[in-house]
């Protein structure tokens, strides 16, 4: 099998730090390659695969602003698609523009949707949803408009995350800085159960932090320690009693919950989008509804068994189970091609 894996180009594949469509685009190409799976990776110049790297832009487009977004995503796009003749399956991560090419090329296309911006990307979706087969990574992101061929949750390599059987004493706030995303509450609960807090992420956001965050970080009950690279992740996650995933938004996945339950550190998240598919009760953590429902969960964490946490992650969101899962995508959609 032949595939081509279209990655985003705002980060290199993968991700210095971060970039997480681009470290799920790394995973399963990795993955495949191992499998024996005839990959071509499209993706940055400076980017690091087992694959055949086929690459136009020289460098992440977060990482140099001297790069025109418009005319180095069209160069990229166009790249991948000149090229699709030569592949069985086009597996598309880049979001909605790429679809705007598949009535050109008769090679099945498969897109994964990293979750949707906004409604007013939608109406693309539907246009091309007869030629593309898309994949939900959470039942909760499904457009009802949309048919699907899957649901396939992102996986993760374990090998990359230490399991720590003895809790931290402290939280752990990872992710963007974003309204969305509930830094402020996480803050809020950190304060209410009196335990130091580390927050991890890109600045999103700027006012957001400078009105909202940066105030409250005193570099010793509240740190924010910026954007960390996957070595520094795993002992920061690692090292906490619980991650707080506070979201104020339908999160479409959350990819920093399944990371902090492979180091068995368990997570406080707010009942919106995926966050009940991905979190088991009791077990990798706690649904809450509200900053009080968090507050009353830090004292239940302790009761979990970590080890228990680790393997719940491993059983769910490896990184095999997703190959295993995008596989059995790629040969649904060959099958069919056959048959029209």
């Amino acid at each position: 099998m032949r595939v081509a894996m279209l990655a985003p180009i705002s980060w290199r594949v993968p991700p210095r730090h971060y970039g997480p469509w681009e470290r799920v685009v790394s995973l399963l190409t990795e993955g495949l390659v191992e499998r024996g799976v005839d990959v071509t990776l499209f993706a940055t110049a400076d980017s690091v695969t087992q694959a055949q790297l086929d690459a136009v832009c020289p460098r992440p487009l977060e990482e140099d602003a001297s790069l025109d977004p418009k005319v180095w995503e069209s160069l990229h796009i166009a790249n991948a698609f000149e090229k699709a003749a030569h592949f069985d399956v086009v597996h598309n991560h880049y979001d909605f523009l790429p679809l705007t090419y598949t009535g050109l090329v008769a090679t099945p296309v498969v897109t994964t949707i990293h979750g949707f911006s906004s409604d007013r990307i939608k109406p693309v979706y539907r246009r091309y949803a007869d030629r593309v087969a898309y994949v939900s990574i959470s039942d909760a992101d499904r457009d009802p408009d949309l048919r699907y061929i899957a649901t396939v949750y992102h996986g993760i390599d374990l090998a990359e995350f230490t399991p720590r059987e003895r809790p931290g004493r402290g939280l752990v706030y990872f992710g963007r800085i974003h309204p969305d995303k509930g830094v402020a509450e996480a803050i809020a609960v950190a304060k209410a159960v009196d335990l130091p807090l580390v927050i991890a992420g890109i600045i999103h956001d700027r006012s957001y932090f400078e009105q909202e965050i940066a105030p409250q970080v005193d570099g010793d009950r509240v740190r924010y320690v910026g954007s960390v690279r996957p070595e520094e992740r795993d002992e920061l996650l690692g090292s906490a009693l619980a991650l707080l995933h506070l979201v104020e938004f339908a999160e479409p996945f959350g990819l920093s919950m399944i990371e902090a339950m492979a180091c068995g550190t368990p997570v406080i998240a707010r009942r919106r989008g995926s966050v009940p598919e991905v979190v088991d009760e009791g077990v990798t953590g706690f649904v809450v509804d509200d900053v009080a429902g968090a507050i009353l969960a830090v004292g239940r964490v302790g009761s979990l068994d970590r080890r228990a946490v680790r393997a719940r992650v491993a059983e769910r969101f490896s990184r095999d189970r997703m190959v295993d899962d995008y596989l059995r995508v790629y040969e649904q959609v060959l099958s069919r091609s056959r048959i029209a």
